[in-house]
């Protein structure tokens, strides 16, 4: 106990082996035996993602795509697939043509089957992000889609269909205060005053009105010599919303009150919820375009405070702000501190910030070798264990932004292909796009990234909504024998999905922590269940501590098992897979 926490990490540096890319490839270094293969198509995800014009944009709002989530809607133990669809301005659609949000069910084959019109989600609209969480603690896990225009809050009433509830729980946030269309965009459920209902935080990116936006002829809004839509720059900024829920399937704005309305506009995108300093309360993090990021740490008393810059993560290494898009906390070095991996607009890295503790982070991206790179735009951001080997791994989604880029030579193109980076232990990653498979290399114009084992075989798999073209589901195929463990909370005093439970997995002297998480990514919400790879471990021991304070131990659970765990009552019995624990 001792120890520092630097000189503990340094300590770990010390002992872990640390392979080069060619070593790697050449499979000197374990864990690398694993492709990521795109089986959209014979899954069943067929049906294309509309959103905006094809070969050029009048508008900034036909540019951010759409996020994608992975959620077990009808508790039977196996992710299903909501994707969120857009629209066009210049389209006049024809009946039954409109494009519309997705539900896939999973049919436990590696098949998907479209089940949205029978669940009641379809809808057409300006769609942005999504997110997950039982927000009545029914034991059925609700979906929240944002809009550019009023929000959607579907209920699961846990027979397959959904119903909009969004009316009767004021969660609309249909318009600002001057009439204009909130464009809002990431969200998170979050018990923020843990009194075990699950609150509701949503960002907003800008204050927009099509009838008053310039355009790129009347702004004259140039990338690099190429007219295109306008803004951020230049237009003004959304609030940030945050919902308090009043324990009877209604919220009350809480925005002023909790202080989310002292920090300006911020243009705000991804949204990131963990409890960044430890002291037991979910803190806020937004990926904000065009300027500095934000961090609302939470005060114990209902409200937030602001303190991004003196902690570190509002800018870049050289402080300059940067685009900011996707983002995801994860502790990559394992010592007990949430890491933030944010992705960042072409011509600049993704920042990678370093969490040392008491509030304070280090711009750890060039050090940690992944800022060599800069000719990508990035999206989807996601912390996961790709090869279970202990170490979490990076993995980035990218595409450009405009079009207009599609036939020239000034960027690397609009479709781009993903980023992932492999952890060596010691604090640094290798670039191991070119190693693991089609489903990495191939191009895409990728926004929202959502993570979780479709299949349940305990390898990580990745859904990807691209921009007017179909979606990806990148299946991950491994043959290291690496083994694994996956948790899903069921919480009774705290929330029912177990938002914010932080979990301890320990195999002998290695310690990893995550937390049961709503939202993140780009707009996406990855599984609930808690994923740990444990290489060549055999039984691990599991700690829970709940937003409650309630503490469960479970010691020496088997690998390649899948857990349910009820707060105070340790293991449950019962079946979410044919691998499930308990």
């Amino acid at each position: 106990m001792g120890i520092s926490r630097r000189g503990f990490f340094q300590s770990i540096c010390a002992s872990a082996p640390v392979f080069t890319f060619d070593q790697l490839v050449q499979g000197a270094g374990p864990g690398l035996n694993v492709q990521f293969v795109n089986v959209a198509r014979e899954a069943g995800l067929r049906s294309k993602t509309i959103f905006g014009g094809e070969v050029k944009n009048r508008y900034l709002l036909e540019t951010t795509g759409c996020g994608a989530a992975f959620f077990d809607y009808d508790n039977d133990g196996w992710l299903d697939i909501f994707l969120v669809n857009g629209t066009r301005f210049e389209t006049k659609w024809a009946a039954g043509a409109a494009p519309t949000n997705r539900l896939y069910k999973n049919n436990r084959d590696g098949t998907f089957t479209d089940v949205t019109r029978q669940a009641g989600l379809v809808r057409t609209g300006w769609g942005q992000g999504c997110c997950v969480g039982d927000y009545d603690n029914d034991g059925w896990d609700d979906l929240f889609v944002t809009y550019w225009g009023e929000c959607a809050l579907y209920h699961n009433d846990g027979n397959g269909k959904f119903t909009n509830a969004t009316a009767k729980a004021n969660v609309g946030a249909a318009k600002t205060p001057r009439g204009q269309n909130r464009w809002n965009t990431g969200c998170a459920f979050v018990d923020y005053d843990r009194d075990g209902h699950l609150d509701l935080f949503l960002a907003n990116y800008i204050d927009f009105d099509v009838k008053t936006v310039p355009v790129p002829e009347s702004g004259n809004c140039l990338y690099k010599g190429l007219k295109v839509a306008c803004g951020p720059p230049g237009l003004d900024g959304g609030k940030n919303i945050l919902f308090h829920n009043n324990g009877d399937g209604t919220f009350t704005d809480a925005s002023e009150k909790s202080g989310i309305l002292n920090t300006p506009g911020t243009y705000g995108l991804g949204v990131l919820v963990a409890d960044f300093d430890n002291d037991g309360w979910p803190d806020i993090y937004v990926a904000n375009d065009s300027t500095s990021s934000t961090m609302y740490r939470n005060n114990h008393n209902g409200t937030f405070t602001d303190i991004a810059i003196e902690a570190g993560v509002a800018y870049s290494a050289d402080g300059k702000p940067q685009a900011g898009m996707g983002v995801s906390a994860g502790d990559y070095d394992c010592d007990g501190n949430f890491d933030i991996i944010k992705t960042n607009f072409a011509g600049d890295t993704s920042s990678l910030y370093h969490n040392l503790g008491n509030n304070f982070f280090e711009d750890m991206t060039f050090q940690a070798g992944i800022g060599k790179t800069t000719r990508f735009l990035g999206w989807g951001a996601m912390w996961l264990d790709f090869d279970n080997d202990g170490w979490i791994d990076i993995l980035l989604g990218n595409g450009h932004v405009y079009p207009e880029v599609r036939d020239s030579s000034v960027e690397y193109g609009y479709r781009q292909r993903k980023m992932l980076y492999r952890n060596l232990g010691n604090g640094r990653f290798a670039d191991v796009s070119e190693a693991v498979g089609p489903g990495i290399t191939e191009k895409a114009p990728a926004r929202g990234l959502a993570l979780g084992d479709f299949d349940n075989d305990g390898d990580l798999d990745v859904v990807v909504n691209c921009v007017n073209d179909v979606p990806q589901l990148l299946r991950c195929d491994s043959t290291t024998k690496n083994n694994w463990i996956k948790i899903k909370t069921v919480g009774t005093t705290s929330n029912r999905s177990g938002i914010g439970a932080r979990v301890y997995c320990v195999t002998g002297e290695h310690r990893q922590t995550d937390e049961v998480r709503s939202g993140g990514s780009y707009l996406s919400q990855s599984d609930l269940r808690v994923h740990f790879g444990i290489g060549q471990a055999e039984r691990a021991d599991i700690e829970i501590r709940w937003p409650s304070g309630q503490i469960d131990k479970l010691p020496a659970l088997a690998a390649n098992r899948i857990y349910k765990v009820v707060e105070g009552k340790g293991l449950a019995t019962g079946g979410e897979s044919p691998k499930l624990g308990g």
